[in-house]
């Protein structure tokens, strides 16, 4: 006769310890995936995709160095002289050396005074030369522009950049329109001529139309430089909202730089050389999380970050003068520009060969989306379990030994109307959209009323509403608690009203992860932890201090302190803090004027998100 064995006895979803250890596990292999990707197995060389450019096989000939230091130096004087962009001197220049030479006005109010450019009122020309391709109809062009802003000149690249056109006009080989533009104000007159070249207005720019066009732009490279000479040349990749060019641009600069022997660096860092030792992926891992960080910002990293916006692939070059041992002239990041823009030349489509979404720990290593990938998804695996687990206390579990089936009903006593919700979840939005509507709105009543400048009143504004929101659980409780709470299921209430704020907040990392890795991987780190671990019960103080170290606003301020301990350069809290002010006003300058979106998915989404889980950590 066979023996039954007992039945096994599943444990309870309302068991405290149940999900724990798969959680911490699951955040460990996240983190642990991460710093892994500096190392060779997962890591790659770099290599080209696109078969028109695969080969340098041709003849750098520029030997203008004299002629653009000399370009450099009448710019300089020109400007000096003037107090602002030589306007008519760039003319005058521009035609000399053949070229087709239009102008283009600007002006822009920003929302309020930008203390670190010293700018309000911001009105500024634009000037930009074609070169017509002489063996092809002008449906394609390149882009060889030089941002002018009012504290660095850029001279030399000016030079540069006049000397180069008139180069190219002596050549016939050209099959692409070539136009040399000079920027003034930044950012901002790179973005009027966007703006203008594409016959659209996204952020408000009043600028006059222009006169002149080429064909649509393939790839674009903009140049910064600060000395005659220079010891490396330094490549930014970073665009607008985390934007990045394809990757064989970005190998199309490396090859030339190792074929002019010029030495490249990537965030100001240099190439590690063996990556068999630990030294090269611990350099890498610096390199990587620089990347990371400046991605995450959303900031455009230079002129070529607004071209991202408009599907043209772009690059910025910065010439640094810091290496002794190293020292190249004008001549040589002439040649390097010459050898990109005629291998740019025989593009027959546009870059689509290589990857769009990748991580650099070196230039000459990559991570691309798919080894990157599974890192995020560990964490927000974590939210998963979190809500499984949640849901199945709210539903109860099947019976040991019974049959599966659907689960007895509570009486109406113990259910969770989901009016109940409603309450917290319109303050915590409110919360957020008075912290992205009232700051720009309300600087002119602050300022009147407080001895403060427009932008210190949108930065206390924002400091003052993000504070508000801590006493939302004092404000939240008694409509709760009336439809929620009952004798025989007092849990009940926190745990949906958690459950809810935890899809929420998975919902919106999963949407940031694919938009912007970095942004959406450093906001899972900080979060989710805080998150899964929120509930009124337990070491609340612990809970609370958490909470508070990894809101949205801890999490820039931590960025911040790490982004200059990596750079060699660390801060003191003071010092920290400072820059943290000077980031929030940056953060919402940038959001009205080039439509950078940190800003308002901090305020609109993960700021309310974060309150929810504050008001489950003080639930009565």
């Amino acid at each position: 006769r066979p023996r039954l064995s007992p039945p096994v006895r599943r444990p309870d979803a309302r068991t405290p310890g149940l999900g724990l250890r798969p959680a911490v596990l699951s955040y460990v292999a996240g983190i642990a995936w991460f710093l892994a990707l500096v190392f060779p197995p997962l890591t790659q060389r770099t290599y080209m995709s696109e078969n028109a450019m695969g080969s340098t096989m041709v003849e750098e000939q520029f030997a203008g160095g004299d002629r653009a230091r000399a370009f450099a130096r009448d710019f300089a004087a020109h400007r000096k002289k003037s107090g602002a962009l030589p306007v008519a001197w760039l003319e005058r220049t521009m035609r000399s050396v053949g070229l087709e030479v239009y102008t283009q006005s600007f002006s822009r109010k920003l929302p309020f005074p930008d203390e670190t450019h010293e700018r309000y009122m911001v009105s500024g020309t634009n000037v930009y030369g074609i070169l017509r391709a002489p063996r092809a109809a002008s449906t394609e062009s390149l882009v060889l522009t030089v941002p002018c802003g009012s504290d660095s000149t850029n001279s030399q690249a000016v030079g540069l950049l006049l000397a180069l056109a008139a180069h190219f006009r002596g050549q016939i080989y050209w099959a692409k329109d070539i136009i040399f533009l000079v920027t003034e104000h930044d950012l901002l007159g790179t973005e009027a001529w966007l703006e203008a070249y594409h016959d659209v207005n996204v952020t408000g720019m009043q600028s006059s139309p222009l006169q002149g066009r080429a064909g649509a732009i393939q790839a674009a490279l903009a140049l910064e430089l600060s000395s005659d000479v220079v010891t490396s040349l330094d490549v930014a990749v970073e665009g607008l909202n985390g934007q990045l060019p394809n990757l064989d641009l970005l190998n199309l600069f490396q090859t030339f730089c190792q074929k002019g022997g010029l030495l490249c660096t990537l965030q100001g860092k240099l190439q590690p050389q063996d990556w068999t030792s630990l030294d090269g992926p611990l350099q890498g891992l610096q390199t990587l999380l620089l990347m990371v960080l400046r991605q995450a910002s959303g900031r455009p990293h230079g002129s070529h970050g607004l071209f991202l916006r408009y599907r043209v692939e772009a690059l910025t070059l910065r010439g640094i003068n810091s290496f002794r041992q190293y020292k190249y002239d004008l001549v040589a990041v002439g040649k390097a520009l010459e050898g990109m823009f005629r291998k740019l030349n025989h593009l027959l489509e546009r870059l689509h060969q290589s990857f769009f979404l990748y991580l650099l720990p070196a230039l000459s290593r990559f991570v691309s989306i798919g080894l990157y990938m599974p890192a995020a998804g560990f964490l927000l695996l974590v939210l998963g379990l979190k809500i499984s687990s949640l849901h199945e206390a709210e539903v109860g579990v099947e019976e040991p030994g019974g049959a599966p089936g659907p689960s007895v009903p509570l009486p109406p006593s113990q259910g969770v109307g989901l009016a109940s919700l409603v309450a917290p979840l319109l303050i915590s939005q409110a919360m957020g959209l008075a912290l992205y509507v009232l700051p720009v709105l309300g600087q002119h009543v602050a300022t009147q009323h407080f001895p403060v400048a427009e932008a210190e009143a949108v930065v206390l504004t924002l400091l003052a509403i993000y504070a508000a929101g801590l006493a939302l659980p004092h404000n939240t409780h008694r409509p709760l608690s009336c439809r929620v709470v009952s004798t025989q299921a007092p849990d009940r209430g926190w745990m949906a009203l958690k459950l809810v704020a935890l899809i929420y907040l998975a919902l919106q990392l999963g949407c940031i992860v694919l938009t912007n890795f970095s942004l959406g991987f450093l906001l899972a780190t900080t979060m989710v932890p805080a998150a899964a671990l929120a509930k009124p019960h337990g070491p609340r103080t612990l809970y609370a201090a958490l909470l508070v170290l990894t809101s949205p606003a801890a999490t820039l301020l931590g960025s911040l302190l790490l982004w200059r301990e990596l750079q060699e350069a660390p801060l003191s809290l003071a010092e920290g803090w400072q820059l943290f002010l000077a980031a929030l006003a940056q953060g919402v300058l940038e959001h009205h004027t080039y439509g950078a979106l940190l800003f308002p998915l901090l305020s609109l989404g993960l700021y309310p998100c974060w309150l929810l889980f504050w008001n489950v950590l003080f639930w009565k």
